[in-house]
């Protein structure tokens, strides 16, 4: 098999299972449904793996179209694959977290009478996902952008008749349009002032040649051309990968079914702005003005979500908001021009992400569809595998030495300390922070699920959670099945190892060679890194002596006295500072911004156009006013319609003689 029909059958197989199941869900049944989709995902996932392999042992890269659908004016757009190192490192991600996602469906949709319905939808998901960073040219990306946010819109609201359900789908679906607009006017300054091309590689060759280059946006102002695109461009990435101001649908994200929590928070969506700026890394180099941008950016998402962590009760939300913290890292990354590290930040947070999201999703499960954690604890005796798989996973998170999350969060906080691009003071004592923050509230979901007293016992369960289908009342917790449970072992390897294998090739080695550009001289944080790095065991060694490790050790033992030894403790802090929690509890008030300036004013101005332009313009002056006209015009003329020849006659001589007077005024005029 040639290699562009084996890239077609990567990013294609998703595609037709989705098409079986979804199309066909109804005659094949369940158990087809899965089979076809999981294996048009598994497809994708070995086919990943084999051009991985490739590309590492000295397999060439591919540029090329595939399928040209339009040519307008010279430009063609088409259907094209860029598979790199980059590319090829994504899609082993995307598939292999997405095979583990559709696995674990299997158990925790069984009894959902939308189960064929929803493993169309994460396949294809999957396929969105693949076609945007399997990319060459902007069209395509673009085409990705937007699929992924449309199947999220159909998967956050898969429970339609839900109304919480149905908000946050539209929520997602209008904020992550606003970052959208902003990326599609960025891909219109490419277009217009870049060559005429949307191919990467020929919009990277021109940009050097416009660095210098200005604009005028507003007349009379100059602005710098690459700064303007390259901030328009990240405004997309704001939405998609839930960056402050615009992070505001992903927590409520979490009304859709626990598995694709997983998939959109993992692997997929919300990276894909990450992968995006570093794909125009050869743009982002060129303009220090919006790195800075990007940096503070991701410095007041890391810490300030991180913050709202501590208070949710929600497991769920808990794991959204450190998402969100965690997608802040990685723009921090971003800033200080450490591509690579944000890069390998997003790999390693895919797969102890997707644990800790599936792990909730298991513990869900066992407490019969119960989320708030206030009515968890001791689930240690009941469900062993998920307690062990959720506590490695958190420990990835909090970036303890040797776990996959040390190694790639660490490399951030070292590269922003090693930075000198403007922000980067806020932006290390953001991250510095935030590395207390993490293990605190990770560690006070991790205490409050699975240890301490088992208070479910005292509660009567006669509501509903949010992943509910049915009443209950007090159940004895159960360990899942093993279509759950066998997803959580297979990502927790990962979880574990993988920074510790892949941290030298990718930060030192030469891993992104070629495919990601670094400007060196006037961002020499990553040959700083490099001249500091000795060995992956080295690096776990001297963390223990870091200020990152003993902030996280803090977090953890506060987390530990806080709700396990001395609860009274968070309850009196609670009740001394309570404008804060408010305003934690409140999300800083901005969805109440939100909805009081865009969705009010939206809905006034709406008001405003539908009467006055619609009711009084066009409906009052122009078509009834008009007629009305006409009416009145009508009835006067009307009247002079007698019937009689001599009225006519009459009419006819004044009519002549008027004509004559007004001929011999002229005359007599000359």
């Amino acid at each position: 098999m040639e290699m562009k029909s084996l890239y077609l059958l990567i990013a294609l197989a998703p595609l037709a299972g989705s098409a079986i199941a979804g199309l066909l869900g109804w005659a094949i049944g369940r158990v087809a449904a899965h089979l076809v989709t999981i294996g048009g995902v598994a497809v994708s996932a070995v086919g990943a793996v084999y051009v991985l392999n490739g590309l590492l042992n000295g397999a060439p890269t591919f540029d090329g179209p595939v399928y040209t659908w339009l040519t307008v004016g010279g430009i063609d757009y088409s259907v094209g694959f860029l598979i790199d190192n980059l590319t090829a490192m994504m899609m082993v991600v995307v598939t292999s977290v997405s095979l583990m996602v559709h696995i674990y469906t299997i158990g925790y949709m069984h009894e959902d009478p939308g189960y064929q319905r929803f493993f169309s939808y994460i396949s294809l998901f999957t396929f969105s996902m693949l076609m945007l960073v399997m990319s060459n040219n902007f069209i395509q990306l673009f085409f990705g952008w937007e699929a992924v946010g449309l199947v999220s819109y159909l998967l956050i609201g898969f429970w339609f008749k839900r109304p919480t359900a149905i908000f946050a789908n539209l929520k997602a679906f209008l904020v992550n349009r606003v970052g959208d607009f902003g990326f599609l006017l960025g891909i219109g300054m490419v277009l217009a002032y870049f060559g005429g091309s949307l191919q990467y590689a020929d919009v990277f060759a021109a940009a050097p040649a416009l660095a210098a280059k200005t604009v005028q946006i507003i007349p009379g102002v100059e602005w710098s051309l690459m700064t303007v695109t390259c901030i328009l461009l990240f405004i997309g990435a704001m939405g998609k990968s839930a960056q402050f101001p615009l992070h505001v649908w992903l927590p409520d994200s979490m009304e859709g079914p626990t598995p694709i929590s997983a998939l959109i928070h993992a692997a997929t969506m919300v990276t894909a702005g990450i992968f995006m700026v570093s794909r125009m890394s050869p743009l982002f180099e060129l303009s220090d003005t919006a790195l800075s941008f990007i940096l503070v950016t991701g410095s007041i998402t890391a810490l300030f979500m991180g913050f709202l962590g501590i208070i949710q009760n929600d497991i769920k939300r808990v794991v959204a908001y450190s998402t969100l913290s965690q997608l802040g890292y990685m723009t921090v990354a971003l800033g200080v021009s450490a591509y690579p590290v944000a890069i390998f930040h997003l790999m390693t947070h895919a797969f102890f992400k997707a644990l800790l999201f599936l792990g909730a999703g298991s513990v869900i499960m066992g407490m019969h569809h119960e989320q708030d954690m206030r009515n968890m604890g001791g689930l240690r005796r009941y469900m062993p595998i998920t307690w062990l798989t959720s506590l490695l996973g958190s420990l990835a998170l909090i970036g303890t030495p040797f776990f996959a999350g040390f190694y790639s969060k660490d490399s951030i906080i070292e590269a922003v300390a090693m930075s000198h691009i403007p922000g980067s003071s806020f932006a290390y004592f953001a991250v510095i922070a935030g590395v207390f923050v993490t293990a605190f509230y990770s560690f006070r979901m991790y205490f409050l699920v699975f240890h301490g007293e088992e208070r479910f016992r005292h509660v009567a369960h006669d509501a509903h959670g949010h992943d509910d289908h049915h009443g209950h009342g007090v159940h004895e917790p159960h360990e899942s099945p093993w279509v759950v449970t066998l997803p959580l072992v297979l990502l927790a390897i990962p979880s574990v190892v993988i920074g510790y294998i892949a941290v030298e090739p990718m930060l030192v080695g030469d891993f992104f060679k070629g495919v990601i550009f670094i400007n060196h001289e006037a961002h020499p944080v990553m040959k700083e890194f490099a001249h500091e790095f000795h060995s992956a065991a080295a690096m776990g060694m001297h963390a223990f002596t870091s200020l990152p490790f003993l902030l996280a050790l803090g977090g953890v033992v506060t987390a530990w006295v806080f709700y396990l030894k001395a609860p009274q403790i968070p309850a009196a802090i609670k009740a001394k500072c309570g404008a804060i929690n408010t305003l934690l509890e409140n999300k800083y008030y901005l969805d109440d911004i939100y909805f009081a300036v865009f969705a009010k004013g939206s809905r006034g101005l709406g008001s405003l156009f539908w009467k006055v332009g619609d009711q009084f313009l066009i409906d009052g002056l122009i078509v009834n006013g008009s007629a009305k006209v006409v009416g009145a015009f009508s009835a006067v003329i009307r009247r002079l319609q007698t019937g009689f020849i001599y009225s006519y006659a009459t009419a006819m001589i004044i009519g002549l003689l008027a004509l004559m007077t007004i001929w011999f005024a002229g005359l007599i005029a000359r």
